[in-house]
């Protein structure tokens, strides 16, 4: 299976249409542009609020705060010039805040690898938007709704390389991975013998990469595929060698509002709001429609 096909078959999105008419000076008013993907999301019921504490405190104070990356291309990056965050996950922090508002007022609190448990354990954030994996251990300290997208781990190198393709090429070599991340377990589980160096941040891992500190880099396959978009000099040489959920992270044992955000996950999707997210985002590398999402609850610690 190829890189592109796995990605077809394995990741999520939404398509942002945007358009206004302009009338004529001499003539009749042109008729409006399609509404925007933000303009037709879901704005919860009145008693949907009520029945979960945390959501009603959200709309109370007006602002969704989201922990998340602001340097993850086609997932959670911010524009510099706008100070608007941009990507799949960032677009469906949007989504929840205008269901749960009335309108998209996030923060995005920047989340590393390492903190996100605790800016949710200590309420910095009402949620966690950023490639978070499901996993049981996890979800011991913090709940999850979802997945709602299902991605894997891959290997990326410079692309003057040419000998590394799989796992068991990396046995014995430098490595490199954000710390926090299940790329460090599953490296280390596939590739007997690597030797794993961990930075906070991806644009570490790929300032070391570039610097000749390791040969290859570890990281998720979507998040891979948005450097490898923007970054000539490194190169996607391996298919996923694991199969990994996304959740939204929040804060542990809250049901009510793990229903609530389930209940809207359940509402894009069916809606094809879901699709278009992936359109819009890593759509933009990946041909051919949406695939389909994962169903919620469907995996341990979900």
């Amino acid at each position: 299976m190829t890189t592109r096909s796995w990605l077809r078959n394995g990741v999520v999105g939404l398509l942002v249409l945007t358009g206004c008419g302009t009338g004529s000076p001499s003539g009749p008013a042109a008729p409006p542009g399609p509404l925007s993907l933000l303009d037709r999301a879901p704005v919860a019921a009145a008693e949907e609020i009520a029945a979960s504490p945390t959501a009603a405190a959200i709309r109370e104070r007006g602002q969704l705060l989201v922990g998340g990356e602001l340097d993850l291309p086609l997932m959670s990056q911010r524009n510099p010039i706008t100070g608007e965050t941009v990507g799949f996950d960032a677009t469906l922090g949007k989504l929840l805040a205008k269901y749960i508002i009335g309108e998209p007022n996030v923060k995005v609190v920047r989340s590393i690898s390492e903190t996100r448990e605790s800016v949710l354990q200590t309420g910095t954030v009402d949620a966690v938007i950023s490639t978070y994996t499901i996993t049981p251990q996890r979800a011991e300290k913090i709940s999850f709704a979802g997945p709602y997208l299902v991605s894997g781990q891959a290997i990326a190198t410079l692309s003057t390389e040419n000998k590394i393709s799989t796992p068991a090429d990396l046995a014995g070599k430098k490595v490199v991975a954000v710390s926090g991340t299940t790329s460090v377990d599953a490296i280390r589980q596939s590739a007997p013998g690597v030797q794993v160096t961990t930075f906070g941040a991806a644009t570490e891992c790929i300032q070391a990469l570039e610097a000749g500190t390791a040969v290859a880099y570890v990281h998720d396959m979507t998040l891979l595929a948005g450097t490898a978009q923007l970054n000539d000099k490194i190169q996607i040489v391996s298919e996923p060698f694991t199969e990994e959920a996304y959740g939204i992270g929040i804060r542990h044992g809250d049901e009510a509002f793990k229903k609530f955000i389930n209940d809207w996950l359940g509402k894009i999707q069916q809606s094809g709001l879901w699709g278009e997210n992936w359109t819009d985002t890593l759509g933009q590398v990946v041909p051919g429609d949406p695939p389909q999402p994962p169903a919620i609850g469907s995996v341990p610690g979900s």
